[in-house]
Order: structure tokens, then C-alpha cells, then sequence
């Protein structure tokens, strides 16, 4: 798996650092880098937008709800620390979609 290594389970949740890019052309999750996944974000880093569309980027991506998907560290950097609430294991292959 991609993410091997990177993503740390805890009771019914996960642990996934992201580098977020904001203000690039289109939402994409890009690949990993420094031990985390990097994703590019449209929406701009002003007033907790680009925050935002990553939540629900990553909540769309992997089939959850958005609420499922929270911000626990970062919320002011690029690197980010999401946490992602699910019964069962996020199917993380979806974070990388085949163009």
C-alpha cells in the first residue's frame, strides 16, 4: 500500500499527515512527500477555506462524510494532521485516483 508507514491507526480512527498546496489549478492528491501525503487544494489559504475544501476533498475521496474527517493539528501550516473516523479501514488506494 502507498501509505504504508505513514498513516497511524488508533481506536476507530486514523492518523494521516498532509502537505497541503492551496491556490493550485484543481483539487488532486499529488504523492507523498516527507512522510506525508500531499495534496493541492483550490481553494485559497484565506479565512479557513483551503482547511475546508481538504476536508471535504479527503471525505469525498475515501466515501465518508465530512464530518468524518477532522483537522486535529495544523490548522494554520501546511503540514496537517487529519484525523479520519471510520468503522472499518479507509480504502486509501482512493486517495490516488487512475487518470
Amino acid at each position: 500500500m502507498v501509505l504504508d508507514g505513514i498513516v497511524q491507526q488508533m481506536d476507530c480512527s486514523w492518523l494521516l499527515p498532509v502537505w497541503i498546496q492551496p491556490g493550485a489549478k484543481q483539487d488532486c492528491a499529488v504523492g507523498i512527500m516527507d512522510g506525508c501525503l500531499k495534496v493541492r487544494i483550490a481553494a485559497p489559504a484565506v479565512d479557513n477555506k483551503a482547511n475546508r475544501s481538504l476536508t471535504v476533498f479527503i471525505a469525498a475521496l475515501l466515501g465518508l462524510r465530512r464530518d468524518q474527517v477532522q483537522i486535529v493539528k495544523g490548522m494554520t501550516g501546511r503540514r496537517k494532521m487529519l484525523r479520519i473516523v471510520a468503522e472499518a479501514k479507509p480504502d486509501w488506494e482512493k486517495l490516488f485516483p487512475r487518470r
